[in-house]
Parts: C-alpha cells; structure tokens; sequence
C-alpha cells in the first residue's frame, strides 16, 4: 500500500465516519453543526484524493480501490444515520419514503460495484466507468447529505427540507445513473457463454 499524500487523505476520510456518527448523536446544541463540518471535512478530502493523485501522478491499484470504498461508507453511514435518528427537527415529511430512498440510493452503490467488478472481470471496465450523471448525483448526493445533517435554517430556508428534496432528486439519478452504466454492460451480461468477447 503506496502511503502518498491521496491515499492519507482516503484514509482520513474512512477515520471521519466513526467521528462525524459520535457528534451526530452527542447531547449537546452543536451536534448537527459539528457533524455536517466533519461530513464536509470528508467530502473536501474525497475532491482533493483525486485532484493530487492526477495532479501528482500519483494514482495506484489501491487508491482505486480504496477511494469508492470510502465514499460510498461515508454515504451509506450518513443516511443510516439519519433514519435511525428519532429526534429529527423539523420532521421527515415521509419517513417510509426517505428510508426507500435510502434503500434506493445504498441498493445502488451495491449493485454497480458488483457491475464494475464484474466488468473488470472481463476486461471491460473502462466501458462503466464514472458517468456525468454519475458525477452529477454523486454532488447532488452530498450536498442533500450536508443539508440534512446540519438542519438549521439557512437565510430563512430549512436545510433540513432542501436537504431532504435534493435527496429525492439524487434518488431519481441515482436510479438514471445505474440505467446508464447496465446498458453500457448490457451486451456482456447478455452474452452467451459461447460466445467469444
């Protein structure tokens, strides 16, 4: 495991979750301001990962392994979180449909890192690799996260309800990104076993 400054960074973010889950569920006033400053402070290292590792060709096997791991642990915790909370303010306007919406997006993440593996399998990667709308939703994503975490009133608007908005929209992505990437591999998972790649 290369240690360069990217894979650090990956890392940190992984040492992130267990402290922005401790805050989260912390008695005390600031608890959602210190959990979407920690959520954020892992977000920033998920950019900048990636910007040193093409900046200072310092990419490697494990970073690539790494890097969506702790992305989509940093999500999946977050969400968890917030519909194992009982003592949400304001309320969810729907909890059954949040908690789908939750199933949705973490359901996803699951199936299109079995789709890659599998495509790595057979040679064909680079044919699901990261999409726009993938990158898209995956900012949507983050920023409905960031909202719902920190709750309070933002000049006048609820974060906590555009937060929870922008999470239904990033669900609808989420299911169009997936969409996007099972037709680039659809012609493989169709193959026969026969047939030559």
């Amino acid at each position: 495991m290369p240690l360069n400054a990217p894979n650090i960074l990956t890392l940190l973010r992984i040492a992130l979750i267990p402290v922005f889950v401790l805050v989260y569920f912390l008695p005390v006033s600031w608890a959602n301001v210190g959990t979407a400053g920690f959520f954020l402070l892992a977000a920033l290292t998920d950019w900048l990962d990636g910007y040193l590792a093409r900046r200072w060709n310092q990419s490697s096997a494990f970073g690539a392994f790494l890097d969506p791991v702790a992305d989509k642990l940093m999500v999946a915790t977050a969400l968890i979180m917030i519909v194992a909370n009982p003592k949400l303010h304001p309320p969810l306007l729907s909890t059954s449909l949040f908690s789908v919406v939750v199933l949705v997006i973490i359901g996803r993440e699951i199936a299109v890192s079995a789709l890659r593996e599998w495509m790595a399998e057979v040679g064909k990667r680079k044919s699901v690799a990261v999409s726009v709308v993938g990158k898209f939703k995956t900012g949507v994503q983050m920023v409905a996260i960031l909202l719902l975490l920190y709750e309070r009133p933002v000049i006048g608007v609820s974060a906590f309800r555009a937060g929870e908005l922008l999470l239904y929209i990033a669900a609808l992505l989420t299911l169009w990104s997936m969409g996007v990437y099972l037709k680039a591999a659809w012609p493989e998972l169709t193959r026969g076993e026969g047939e030559s790649r």
